[in-house]
């Protein structure tokens, strides 16, 4: 039987207890699809993992929401062996084994054919980033050519994907970070307006936006979410996507104390299924051209691991850690 690297935890604990194991090569039932991964990015949601504040995870478990590589098999045949695909969420690395390994085996409902001669360590970050940026700006905001928008977390992946995406959309874009020496990379992706996170980004903003920016997206968590609201215009919008300071919960939540009159609150969590396939080879294309960037912040090998997940967890990035495996670096 064929074997395979792949990181495996134990138990929640520090970035120590990721460790790689031989394995044999899994086998797709019909309706799943084999991939071999050649790149995958790391998410927050995967340090919620190790340290134990996920809900639903089983140990041990290989970790990994997303992965990008080529199809080894699918049974059902829904692709083609070789073609190259992308994968995430879908219980990924939570209640099935996910892509933090040289295979993965997942529903062939959550995979995402493309085709593209980048790099499989930019390729690699795509996926999730892409997906949660997109759906923010669409479904959580429905951002508008014009329009203002504060991105607080700036600097995580999703956040410059998502000042990207917008500035392609032509947003006038405003990004915080709370790391002077990352300013330069905000302005570097088109962030109009980089702001130091002070605490009180509100009154920067309405400095240069007297009402308020049109929309915000939230990436940091509940601890900035009052000051993210009090930045936004009446009838402005604030989407809460991501949770860096790894709180999500509003204790005593009273909506008329809480919410600034007329400003409203909504809030995204997506999957496969919300990255349409065009949206996906539109924004390859223009990576191809020249036109967008994907902010990889750092490439390692899979080996690295649990130095990746202590930067991911010190918080010193600006933008997306992306793990290469060994059989996909001299592509």
């Amino acid at each position: 039987m064929s074997m395979m690297r792949a990181v495996v935890l134990d138990a929640p604990g520090p970035a120590s207890g990721l460790r790689i194991e031989q394995r044999r090569i899994p086998r797709p039932e019909p309706g799943w699809v084999l991939i071999r991964v050649h790149s995958f990015g790391l998410n927050r949601s995967e340090l919620h993992t190790r340290l134990g504040l996920a809900k639903g995870v089983t140990f041990p478990r290989v970790p990994g929401i997303e992965a990008s590589g080529v199809v080894a098999d699918a049974p059902g045949g829904e692709f083609n062996p070789g073609q190259q695909v992308m994968t995430m969420m879908g219980g990924m690395g939570r209640v099935f084994d996910g892509g933090y390994a040289e295979y993965t085996v997942v529903p062939a409902g959550q995979v995402i054919p493309f085709e593209s001669s980048l790099d499989w360590s930019v390729l690699g970050a795509v996926p999730e980033m892409l997906q949660t940026a997109y759906g923010s700006l669409t479904v959580g905001l429905d951002i508008q050519p014009g329009q203002s928008i504060l991105i607080r977390g700036g600097t995580s992946s999703v956040g410059m994907a998502a000042a990207i995406l917008a500035k392609r959309r032509g947003v006038t874009v405003l990004s915080t970070t709370r790391t002077r020496s990352k300013l330069d990379a905000l302005e570097k992706i088109g962030v109009d307006l980089p702001l130091i996170d002070d605490g009180d980004v509100a009154s920067q903003v309405r400095r240069h936006f007297r009402d308020g920016v049109h929309a915000a997206l939230e990436l940091i968590g509940t601890p900035t979410l009052p000051d993210t609201l009090r930045a936004t215009r009446v009838h402005g919008v604030v989407c809460f996507t991501g949770m860096l300071s790894n709180q999500w919960t509003v204790h005593d939540f009273y909506p008329i104390e809480y919410l600034p009159r007329g400003v409203r609150l909504t809030a995204y969590g997506g999957g496969a299924h919300d990255l349409p396939r065009e949206v996906l080879s539109e924004f390859l294309r223009a990576v191809e051209r020249g036109e967008a960037t994907v902010p990889v912040a750092q490439v390692f090998r899979l080996d690295q691991i649990a130095e990746a997940h202590q930067i991911m967890e010190d918080g010193t990035a600006a933008g997306k850690l992306v793990v290469v495996n060994r059989h996909s670096i001299d592509r």
